[in-house]
């Protein structure tokens, strides 16, 4: 039996099912849950160093209980400022709009003066410069509620750019609070410090710090060549340690996303834990360019540090997928994955394929333009099939994400029938 149905483990709470107002005609889509498991379950040990300690955790893992639940979220990018120039930023699949002041998209996935990248701007055919959402604006709460009916969404998670660089946060979580969401936010942390006691009064409930860095050096060297500064980047490391004590006094939840790439990173992963607040929710991701070298990083470190399972969740509608683990501290710690989960509209895209898609279909995302029309999106290197939230809800796509997510999770439930009925997150 699959566990806590209906259970929003981002925010430890149960939340009521709803069904959207309008979910139209049945649409085919081919089902990949059957072609994923967690990627222990299938992994080559072969001659690897420590595959008996690595093969012990994995089949720990394997008789773990198994959670089902739906992907009910919402991604706004409430801006684009941000006071980062980290090589790697896909900027949610837009160019950076200052350095475009023009109104007119002249610079796309290079670096312009800011120093600032959009990696996937150059050819994924956005069309559109990125404004900044304004809670006193009608649009905005009308696009919440339209997303919130259509298709039945109660979560919404604030990106940008960097959303505490927002003048109106607060207000932003009071409206989306107001009509039925349940708010959390991406951050790196530059700016919270001075924010997160208002955003908590409004409402916030849970914060995802992105660690680019968890010293100085490493910060740095992943910044543009310009901005490669020490200095500046020990800054930013206390800002964040700022931020992540703030938001967890104040009472939010707080995470911490983090990269593995291979087994040199682990010393990272061990200052993350053992460095920064204890409170924060720790969760290790695979590097997608080698995920195989790098998941079996992940489990080593795991068994190293004495990990067990504790239980999988599965996001219908997402390709969204994380284990959690308990040290013998107590310290709970997830391990991130990515199932090949797709659209309709996938099928005839020539970057479907497991080398140049490598997230899958990540839930819907929100923006608004230089001219304030607001616009629904489906993929990061896909933006040519943005469109606006009334278009998006007239047309096939938003069926295409509400069959989606209850087509995966019947399926889902029937395929991983296994786990006591109830258990505490």
């Amino acid at each position: 039996m699959i566990i806590n149905l209906y259970y929003d483990i981002k925010y430890h709470r149960a939340l009521p099912m709803t069904t959207p107002s309008e979910i139209g005609p049945s649409i085919e889509i081919q089902s990949t849950i059957k072609e994923w498991v967690p990627l222990g379950w299938d992994i080559d040990l072969g001659n690897v160093p420590d595959s008996d300690e690595i093969q012990g955790l994995i089949t720990a893992e394997q008789n773990a209980p198994i959670q089902v639940v739906k992907d009910l979220s919402l991604r706004a990018k409430v801006l684009d400022a941000c006071g980062m120039t980290c090589t790697f930023c896909h900027n949610e699949g837009t160019p950076v709009a200052v350095d475009n002041p023009g109104g007119i998209i002249a610079i796309r996935g290079i670096t312009g003066r800011s120093g600032r990248i959009s990696v996937f701007s150059e050819d994924n055919g956005v069309d559109f410069l990125p404004g900044r959402m304004n809670p006193g604006d009608p649009s905005f709460s009308d696009s919440l509620i339209t997303m919130r009916d259509q298709l039945g969404l109660r979560e919404l998670h604030l990106t940008g750019g960097e959303p505490t660089l927002h003048p109106k946060l607060p207000q932003i979580i009071a409206t989306a609070r107001a009509l039925g969401y349940s708010v959390g936010m991406t951050s790196n942390g530059e700016k919270g410090a001075e924010k997160i006691k208002e955003c908590a009064l409004q409402g916030l409930e849970k914060i995802n710090f992105s660690i680019f860095g968890t010293n100085p050096s490493e910060l740095a060297s992943v910044q543009n060549e310009r901005f490669q500064d020490e200095e500046l980047a020990a800054k930013k490391i206390s800002a964040l340690h700022a931020s992540i004590g703030a938001a967890a006094d104040a009472g939010i939840l707080v995470g911490a996303n983090i990269v593995m790439s291979d087994d040199s990173h682990a010393s990272r992963v061990k200052r993350l834990l053992e460095e920064f607040d204890s409170r924060l929710d720790v969760r290790i991701l695979p590097d997608l360019s080698d995920t195989h070298k790098s998941a079996l990083a992940i489990y080593r470190l795991l068994a190293k540090m004495r990990a067990t399972p504790i239980i999988t969740t599965i996001e219908a509608g997402s390709s969204n997928a994380r284990v959690k683990y308990a040290l013998p501290n107590g310290r709970l710690v997830s391990f991130k994955q990515i199932r090949p989960t797709r659209l309709e509209v996938c099928d005839g895209c020539p970057r479907n394929n497991p080398t140049d898609c490598k997230e899958g279909f990540y839930g819907t995302r929100l923006y608004v333009d230089r001219q304030g029309e607001y616009k629904v999106g489906v993929c990061l290197q896909r933006m040519d099939l943005t469109e606006s939230v009334q278009d998006f809800i007239k047309g096939d796509l938003s069926e295409q994400v509400v069959n989606l997510r209850e087509i995966e999770y019947n399926e889902l439930m029937s395929h991983y029938e296994k786990g006591p009925k109830n258990v505490s997150d």
